[in-house]
Protein backbone atom coordinates (compact mmCIF):
# COMPACT_ATOMS: atom_id res chain seq x y z
CA UNK A 1 0.00 0.00 0.00
CA UNK A 2 1.49 3.64 -0.74
CA UNK A 3 -0.30 6.34 1.29
CA UNK A 4 0.41 10.20 0.60
CA UNK A 5 0.46 12.50 3.77
CA UNK A 6 -1.94 15.41 2.41
CA UNK A 7 -2.43 17.95 5.57
CA UNK A 8 -3.14 21.54 6.53
CA UNK A 9 -0.61 20.98 9.72
CA UNK A 10 0.74 18.34 11.62
CA UNK A 11 -2.25 17.70 13.80
CA UNK A 12 -5.00 17.55 10.71
CA UNK A 13 -3.06 14.94 8.67
CA UNK A 14 -5.33 13.27 6.01
CA UNK A 15 -4.00 9.79 4.74
CA UNK A 16 -4.74 8.85 1.16
CA UNK A 17 -4.32 5.28 0.48
CA UNK A 18 -3.69 3.64 -3.16
CA UNK A 19 -3.70 0.05 -3.17
CA UNK A 20 -1.78 -1.93 -6.01
CA UNK A 21 -0.89 -5.41 -6.90
CA UNK A 22 2.29 -5.52 -7.65
CA UNK A 23 5.23 -3.22 -6.19
CA UNK A 24 5.92 -2.04 -9.55
CA UNK A 25 2.77 -0.12 -9.74
CA UNK A 26 3.43 2.08 -6.95
CA UNK A 27 5.01 4.42 -9.53
CA UNK A 28 1.91 4.47 -11.51
CA UNK A 29 0.35 6.01 -8.44
CA UNK A 30 2.77 8.41 -7.43
CA UNK A 31 2.23 9.79 -10.86
CA UNK A 32 -1.60 9.77 -10.42
CA UNK A 33 -2.25 11.73 -6.54
CA UNK A 34 0.66 14.22 -8.55
CA UNK A 35 1.38 17.75 -6.40
CA UNK A 36 -1.76 16.84 -4.08
CA UNK A 37 0.33 15.01 -1.60
CA UNK A 38 2.61 16.84 1.58
CA UNK A 39 5.16 13.18 1.85
CA UNK A 40 4.86 9.71 0.31
CA UNK A 41 5.13 6.63 2.56
CA UNK A 42 5.40 3.69 0.94
CA UNK A 43 4.85 0.22 2.48
CA UNK A 44 8.03 -0.93 2.20
CA UNK A 45 11.30 -0.26 0.75
CA UNK A 46 10.64 -2.21 -2.73
CA UNK A 47 8.20 0.38 -3.99
CA UNK A 48 9.88 3.12 -2.67
CA UNK A 49 12.67 2.17 -5.42
CA UNK A 50 10.83 1.43 -8.04
CA UNK A 51 9.20 5.20 -7.67
CA UNK A 52 12.72 6.20 -7.02
CA UNK A 53 14.45 4.53 -9.72
CA UNK A 54 11.21 5.84 -12.25
CA UNK A 55 12.28 9.57 -10.72
CA UNK A 56 9.01 10.58 -9.87
CA UNK A 57 9.19 11.58 -6.40
CA UNK A 58 9.36 15.32 -6.51
CA UNK A 59 7.98 15.19 -2.93
CA UNK A 60 9.36 14.43 0.38
CA UNK A 61 8.96 10.50 0.91
CA UNK A 62 9.69 7.38 3.52
CA UNK A 63 8.72 3.70 3.98
CA UNK A 64 8.23 1.10 6.73
CA UNK A 65 11.71 -0.63 7.03
CA UNK A 66 11.99 -4.19 6.92
CA UNK A 67 15.05 -4.48 8.33
CA UNK A 68 15.79 -4.51 12.47
CA UNK A 69 12.57 -5.89 14.05
CA UNK A 70 10.63 -7.89 10.83
CA UNK A 71 14.07 -9.72 9.78
CA UNK A 72 14.21 -10.45 14.17
CA UNK A 73 10.74 -11.68 13.69
CA UNK A 74 11.34 -13.46 10.67
CA UNK A 75 14.54 -15.34 11.76
CA UNK A 76 12.22 -15.91 15.41
CA UNK A 77 9.58 -17.90 13.32
CA UNK A 78 11.75 -19.99 10.92
CA UNK A 79 13.86 -21.24 13.77
CA UNK A 80 10.21 -22.49 15.00
CA UNK A 81 9.41 -24.17 11.91
CA UNK A 82 11.58 -27.52 12.15
CA UNK A 83 11.34 -27.15 7.98
CA UNK A 84 12.83 -24.19 7.37
CA UNK A 85 17.01 -23.08 8.26
CA UNK A 86 17.59 -19.70 8.75
CA UNK A 87 21.43 -20.04 8.80
CA UNK A 88 21.16 -21.81 5.42
CA UNK A 89 18.77 -18.94 3.47
CA UNK A 90 18.92 -16.87 0.47
CA UNK A 91 17.69 -12.85 1.36
CA UNK A 92 16.62 -10.18 -1.34
CA UNK A 93 16.41 -6.17 -0.81
CA UNK A 94 18.10 -6.11 2.35
CA UNK A 95 21.90 -4.55 2.83
CA UNK A 96 24.21 -7.26 3.27
CA UNK A 97 25.32 -4.98 6.37
CA UNK A 98 21.97 -5.00 7.82
CA UNK A 99 21.46 -8.71 7.80
CA UNK A 100 24.82 -9.32 9.00
CA UNK A 101 23.76 -7.40 12.12
CA UNK A 102 20.27 -8.60 12.61
CA UNK A 103 21.87 -12.17 12.54
CA UNK A 104 24.81 -11.19 14.94
CA UNK A 105 22.28 -9.82 17.42
CA UNK A 106 20.35 -12.96 17.75
CA UNK A 107 23.49 -15.28 17.76
CA UNK A 108 22.41 -17.09 14.57
CA UNK A 109 25.82 -17.96 12.05
CA UNK A 110 26.34 -15.76 8.77
CA UNK A 111 28.48 -18.17 6.71
CA UNK A 112 25.52 -19.99 4.88
CA UNK A 113 23.20 -17.15 4.23
CA UNK A 114 23.04 -15.57 0.69
CA UNK A 115 22.41 -11.69 -0.25
CA UNK A 116 20.66 -10.12 -3.42
CA UNK A 117 21.27 -6.23 -2.76
CA UNK A 118 20.03 -4.87 -5.65
CA UNK A 119 16.27 -4.37 -6.12
CA UNK A 120 15.96 -5.97 -9.77
CA UNK A 121 12.56 -7.44 -11.66
CA UNK A 122 10.39 -10.30 -10.05
CA UNK A 123 11.51 -12.77 -12.43
CA UNK A 124 15.21 -12.03 -11.55
CA UNK A 125 15.32 -11.98 -8.12
CA UNK A 126 12.92 -15.17 -7.68
CA UNK A 127 15.76 -16.97 -10.15
CA UNK A 128 18.29 -16.11 -7.62
CA UNK A 129 16.60 -17.94 -4.48
CA UNK A 130 15.50 -20.93 -6.97
CA UNK A 131 18.90 -21.32 -8.22
CA UNK A 132 20.78 -21.54 -4.86
CA UNK A 133 17.80 -23.72 -3.33
CA UNK A 134 17.81 -26.21 -6.62
CA UNK A 135 21.68 -26.53 -5.91
CA UNK A 136 21.43 -27.42 -2.07
CA UNK A 137 23.00 -24.15 -1.30
CA UNK A 138 20.46 -23.14 0.87
CA UNK A 139 17.33 -24.53 2.31
CA UNK A 140 14.62 -21.54 2.58
CA UNK A 141 14.26 -17.88 1.17
CA UNK A 142 13.60 -14.61 2.74
CA UNK A 143 11.94 -12.20 0.43
CA UNK A 144 10.59 -8.52 1.00
CA UNK A 145 8.81 -8.74 -2.46
CA UNK A 146 5.47 -10.12 -2.00
CA UNK A 147 5.61 -11.35 -5.88
CA UNK A 148 8.93 -13.30 -5.56
CA UNK A 149 6.78 -14.72 -2.36
CA UNK A 150 4.09 -15.79 -4.69
CA UNK A 151 6.46 -17.39 -7.68
CA UNK A 152 8.24 -18.98 -5.07
CA UNK A 153 6.05 -20.46 -2.78
CA UNK A 154 4.24 -21.87 -6.70
CA UNK A 155 7.16 -23.88 -7.30
CA UNK A 156 7.95 -25.48 -3.80
CA UNK A 157 10.52 -23.33 -2.22
CA UNK A 158 10.51 -22.59 1.05
CA UNK A 159 10.08 -19.33 1.36
CA UNK A 160 9.23 -16.66 3.88
CA UNK A 161 8.42 -12.86 3.83
CA UNK A 162 9.35 -10.39 5.52
CA UNK A 163 6.37 -7.93 7.08
CA UNK A 164 6.12 -4.66 8.61
CA UNK A 165 6.02 -4.61 12.41
CA UNK A 166 3.66 -2.83 14.45
CA UNK A 167 5.91 -0.23 15.83
CA UNK A 168 7.86 -0.12 12.50
CA UNK A 169 4.34 1.52 10.89
CA UNK A 170 3.88 3.58 13.47
CA UNK A 171 7.32 5.35 13.49
CA UNK A 172 6.99 5.59 9.77
CA UNK A 173 3.55 7.19 10.27
CA UNK A 174 5.32 9.93 12.47
CA UNK A 175 8.28 10.40 9.98
CA UNK A 176 5.74 11.46 7.36
CA UNK A 177 3.75 13.64 9.16
CA UNK A 178 7.47 15.38 10.34
CA UNK A 179 8.43 15.28 6.70
CA UNK A 180 4.88 16.21 5.09
CA UNK A 181 4.54 19.44 7.61
CA UNK A 182 8.30 20.60 7.24
CA UNK A 183 7.25 20.37 3.21
CA UNK A 184 4.05 22.71 4.03
CA UNK A 185 6.40 25.46 5.39
CA UNK A 186 8.98 24.90 3.06
CA UNK A 187 6.51 25.35 0.01
CA UNK A 188 5.34 28.05 1.90
CA UNK A 189 8.19 30.60 1.17
CA UNK A 190 7.79 33.47 -0.38
CA UNK A 191 9.43 33.51 -4.23
CA UNK A 192 10.27 36.21 -6.14
CA UNK A 193 10.68 35.98 -10.34
CA UNK A 194 12.53 38.99 -11.77
CA UNK A 195 12.15 38.71 -15.36
CA UNK A 196 14.35 40.73 -17.77
CA UNK A 197 13.58 41.50 -21.57
CA UNK A 198 16.49 42.78 -23.58
CA UNK A 199 14.88 43.17 -26.44
CA UNK A 200 13.24 46.27 -24.53
CA UNK A 201 16.53 47.65 -22.94
CA UNK A 202 17.70 51.16 -24.56
CA UNK A 203 20.49 50.86 -27.44
CA UNK A 204 22.97 53.57 -27.96
CA UNK A 205 23.75 52.28 -31.69
CA UNK A 206 19.99 51.95 -32.75
CA UNK A 207 16.59 52.81 -31.31
CA UNK A 208 13.01 51.10 -31.77
CA UNK A 209 9.45 53.61 -32.33
CA UNK A 210 8.14 54.23 -29.00
CA UNK A 211 4.83 52.83 -29.83
CA UNK A 212 6.66 49.67 -30.80
CA UNK A 213 7.77 48.92 -27.03
CA UNK A 214 4.75 49.83 -25.53
CA UNK A 215 2.80 47.72 -27.53
CA UNK A 216 4.98 44.68 -26.60
CA UNK A 217 5.23 45.59 -23.01
CA UNK A 218 1.47 46.11 -22.95
CA UNK A 219 1.04 42.67 -24.22
CA UNK A 220 3.90 41.23 -22.28
CA UNK A 221 2.31 42.42 -19.26
CA UNK A 222 -0.56 40.83 -20.19
CA UNK A 223 0.70 37.43 -20.61
CA UNK A 224 2.50 37.42 -17.63
CA UNK A 225 -0.69 38.15 -15.66
CA UNK A 226 -2.05 35.26 -17.58
CA UNK A 227 0.84 33.10 -16.01
CA UNK A 228 0.45 34.61 -12.44
CA UNK A 229 -2.79 34.08 -12.47
CA UNK A 230 -2.37 30.50 -13.29
CA UNK A 231 0.09 29.61 -10.13
CA UNK A 232 -1.07 31.80 -7.95
CA UNK A 233 1.16 34.44 -7.93
CA UNK A 234 1.37 38.54 -8.71
CA UNK A 235 3.45 40.31 -11.72
CA UNK A 236 3.71 44.01 -12.14
CA UNK A 237 6.36 45.88 -13.95
CA UNK A 238 9.46 47.21 -12.38
CA UNK A 239 10.66 49.36 -14.93
CA UNK A 240 10.86 49.60 -18.88
CA UNK A 241 12.55 46.27 -19.11
CA UNK A 242 11.87 44.40 -16.50
CA UNK A 243 8.88 42.45 -14.63
CA UNK A 244 8.49 40.91 -11.19
CA UNK A 245 6.28 38.06 -10.45
CA UNK A 246 5.54 37.45 -6.56
CA UNK A 247 4.66 33.58 -5.51
CA UNK A 248 5.50 31.05 -2.93
CA UNK A 249 7.78 28.31 -3.25
CA UNK A 250 4.98 25.63 -3.87
CA UNK A 251 3.81 27.15 -6.70
CA UNK A 252 7.14 27.90 -8.71
CA UNK A 253 8.19 24.37 -8.12
CA UNK A 254 5.09 23.40 -10.27
CA UNK A 255 5.61 26.54 -12.83
CA UNK A 256 9.51 25.14 -13.02
CA UNK A 257 9.36 21.34 -12.50
CA UNK A 258 10.93 21.45 -9.70
CA UNK A 259 13.52 24.35 -11.18
CA UNK A 260 14.55 22.40 -13.80
CA UNK A 261 12.93 25.00 -16.49
CA UNK A 262 13.10 28.48 -16.20
CA UNK A 263 9.39 29.72 -16.13
CA UNK A 264 7.63 31.56 -18.65
CA UNK A 265 10.09 31.76 -21.15
CA UNK A 266 8.42 28.78 -23.89
CA UNK A 267 4.79 31.02 -23.86
CA UNK A 268 6.58 34.17 -24.40
CA UNK A 269 9.14 32.75 -27.17
CA UNK A 270 5.94 31.07 -29.08
CA UNK A 271 3.03 33.79 -28.65
CA UNK A 272 5.57 36.94 -28.53
CA UNK A 273 8.75 36.22 -30.79
CA UNK A 274 11.44 37.16 -28.18
CA UNK A 275 13.60 35.71 -25.59
CA UNK A 276 13.53 36.92 -22.04
CA UNK A 277 15.77 36.19 -18.81
CA UNK A 278 14.40 35.29 -15.48
CA UNK A 279 16.04 35.30 -12.05
CA UNK A 280 14.04 33.11 -9.30
CA UNK A 281 14.95 34.26 -5.27
CA UNK A 282 13.96 33.12 -2.18
CA UNK A 283 13.94 35.05 0.97
CA UNK A 284 11.62 35.95 4.65
CA UNK A 285 11.22 39.14 2.73
CA UNK A 286 10.03 40.33 -0.61
CA UNK A 287 12.66 42.20 -0.50
CA UNK A 288 15.14 39.54 0.28
CA UNK A 289 13.62 37.19 -2.09
CA UNK A 290 13.89 40.52 -4.98
CA UNK A 291 17.86 40.62 -4.02
CA UNK A 292 18.31 36.76 -4.09
CA UNK A 293 16.26 37.36 -7.48
CA UNK A 294 18.45 39.65 -8.81
CA UNK A 295 21.57 37.63 -8.04
CA UNK A 296 20.41 34.80 -9.59
CA UNK A 297 19.68 36.59 -12.77
CA UNK A 298 22.97 38.16 -12.81
CA UNK A 299 24.54 34.53 -12.32
CA UNK A 300 22.18 33.48 -15.51
CA UNK A 301 23.22 36.20 -17.92
CA UNK A 302 26.76 35.74 -16.54
CA UNK A 303 26.95 31.52 -16.77
CA UNK A 304 23.85 30.60 -18.64
CA UNK A 305 22.74 28.29 -15.58
CA UNK A 306 21.56 29.06 -12.15
CA UNK A 307 18.35 30.89 -12.39
CA UNK A 308 17.62 29.99 -8.88
CA UNK A 309 18.78 30.53 -5.41
CA UNK A 310 17.42 29.63 -2.27
CA UNK A 311 17.39 32.17 1.15
CA UNK A 312 20.65 31.24 1.67
CA UNK A 313 21.85 32.41 -1.65
CA UNK A 314 22.68 28.33 -2.71
CA UNK A 315 21.70 27.58 -6.29
CA UNK A 316 17.96 25.72 -6.95
CA UNK A 317 19.01 24.28 -9.94
CA UNK A 318 19.78 20.34 -10.09
CA UNK A 319 23.83 19.96 -11.23
CA UNK A 320 22.65 18.23 -14.29
CA UNK A 321 20.94 20.93 -15.70
CA UNK A 322 24.25 23.26 -16.73
CA UNK A 323 24.67 20.91 -19.88
CA UNK A 324 21.43 21.33 -21.03
CA UNK A 325 21.62 24.46 -21.86
CA UNK A 326 24.25 24.46 -24.15
CA UNK A 327 23.63 20.77 -26.03
CA UNK A 328 21.61 22.21 -28.74
CA UNK A 329 22.65 25.72 -29.44
CA UNK A 330 20.56 27.11 -32.58
CA UNK A 331 21.85 27.20 -35.52
CA UNK A 332 23.70 29.63 -37.05
CA UNK A 333 22.65 29.63 -40.66
CA UNK A 334 18.78 29.01 -41.01
CA UNK A 335 16.84 31.07 -43.77
CA UNK A 336 15.36 33.13 -41.37
CA UNK A 337 18.52 33.72 -40.03
CA UNK A 338 20.54 35.18 -43.54
CA UNK A 339 17.76 37.21 -44.37
CA UNK A 340 17.25 38.75 -41.01
CA UNK A 341 21.26 38.94 -41.55
CA UNK A 342 20.94 40.75 -45.13
CA UNK A 343 18.19 43.50 -43.30
CA UNK A 344 20.24 44.01 -40.53
CA UNK A 345 23.23 45.40 -43.09
CA UNK A 346 20.89 46.99 -44.90
CA UNK A 347 19.47 48.97 -42.33
CA UNK A 348 22.82 49.63 -40.49
CA UNK A 349 24.04 51.14 -44.02
CA UNK A 350 21.00 53.43 -44.46
CA UNK A 351 21.05 54.37 -40.68
CA UNK A 352 16.92 53.47 -40.81
CA UNK A 353 14.67 51.91 -37.96
CA UNK A 354 14.10 48.06 -36.96
CA UNK A 355 10.08 48.27 -38.17
CA UNK A 356 9.93 47.53 -42.01
CA UNK A 357 7.13 46.50 -44.17
CA UNK A 358 6.63 44.39 -47.22
CA UNK A 359 7.74 46.92 -49.57
CA UNK A 360 10.84 48.12 -47.66
CA UNK A 361 12.02 44.67 -46.87
CA UNK A 362 11.65 43.76 -50.81
CA UNK A 363 13.54 47.12 -51.90
CA UNK A 364 16.53 45.95 -49.51
CA UNK A 365 16.60 42.31 -50.50
CA UNK A 366 15.82 43.28 -54.09
CA UNK A 367 12.90 40.96 -54.29
CA UNK A 368 8.93 41.56 -54.78
CA UNK A 369 6.77 42.50 -52.22
CA UNK A 370 4.93 39.26 -52.41
CA UNK A 371 8.31 37.44 -51.96
CA UNK A 372 9.46 39.89 -49.24
CA UNK A 373 6.03 39.15 -47.65
CA UNK A 374 6.80 35.38 -47.47
CA UNK A 375 10.55 36.04 -46.20
CA UNK A 376 8.72 38.52 -43.48
CA UNK A 377 6.75 35.91 -42.05
CA UNK A 378 9.27 33.60 -42.08
CA UNK A 379 11.34 35.29 -39.71
CA UNK A 380 8.65 35.21 -37.44
CA UNK A 381 8.05 31.83 -37.44
CA UNK A 382 11.67 31.40 -36.39
CA UNK A 383 10.93 34.32 -33.59
CA UNK A 384 13.45 36.31 -35.53
CA UNK A 385 10.53 39.12 -35.98
CA UNK A 386 7.69 40.43 -34.38
CA UNK A 387 4.41 41.52 -35.73
CA UNK A 388 3.06 44.71 -34.75
CA UNK A 389 -0.38 45.95 -35.14
CA UNK A 390 -1.43 47.33 -38.76
CA UNK A 391 -0.60 50.69 -39.45
CA UNK A 392 -4.40 51.48 -40.52
CA UNK A 393 -5.30 54.47 -42.25
CA UNK A 394 -8.27 56.24 -44.12
CA UNK A 395 -6.90 55.02 -47.73
CA UNK A 396 -9.17 52.36 -49.13
CA UNK A 397 -7.25 48.83 -49.40
CA UNK A 398 -5.64 46.68 -47.33
CA UNK A 399 -3.36 48.48 -44.48
CA UNK A 400 0.56 47.66 -44.29
CA UNK A 401 1.70 45.27 -41.97
CA UNK A 402 4.62 46.19 -40.07
CA UNK A 403 7.57 44.09 -37.92
CA UNK A 404 10.22 44.70 -35.86
CA UNK A 405 13.15 42.79 -36.40
CA UNK A 406 14.86 41.24 -33.88
CA UNK A 407 18.42 41.85 -34.79
CA UNK A 408 19.49 41.02 -31.51
CA UNK A 409 19.54 37.64 -31.99
CA UNK A 410 22.16 38.10 -35.18
CA UNK A 411 24.43 40.62 -32.58
CA UNK A 412 24.36 37.45 -29.95
CA UNK A 413 25.54 34.94 -32.49
CA UNK A 414 28.52 37.27 -33.33
CA UNK A 415 29.27 37.43 -29.83
CA UNK A 416 29.79 33.78 -29.19
CA UNK A 417 32.04 33.41 -32.28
Amino acid sequence: MLMGSGSTGPLNARLIAAAYRDEQEATDKVLRLGSAIDAYLFASPVPYEFARKAGVLTMPATYVPLGGASLHEALLRATLDERLDPTRASLDVLGRSDVVEAYSEVDLPVDGIHVHEELTSTSQLTSFHEGLWRRKVTRMAITCVRGVAERLEAIGVPVMRLRPTNAGVRSALQTAGLLGAHHRLEEAQLGVVVVDVPTLRDSTRRSTPRYWRDELRLALQRLLLQEAHRINATAHPVDDHTFMVTATRGSLVSATEGFRQPPFVERIKAELGIAIEVGIGMGRTTQDAESHARAALSRAQATRQSFAVDREGRSLVPAQRAPQRQQTPEPLRTKGRETLLRLSEKIAEEDGPLVVDAENAGRMLGVTPRTARRLLRTLVEEGLAWPLPPNRTLQPGRPRQLYRLIVEKIDKDKAGK
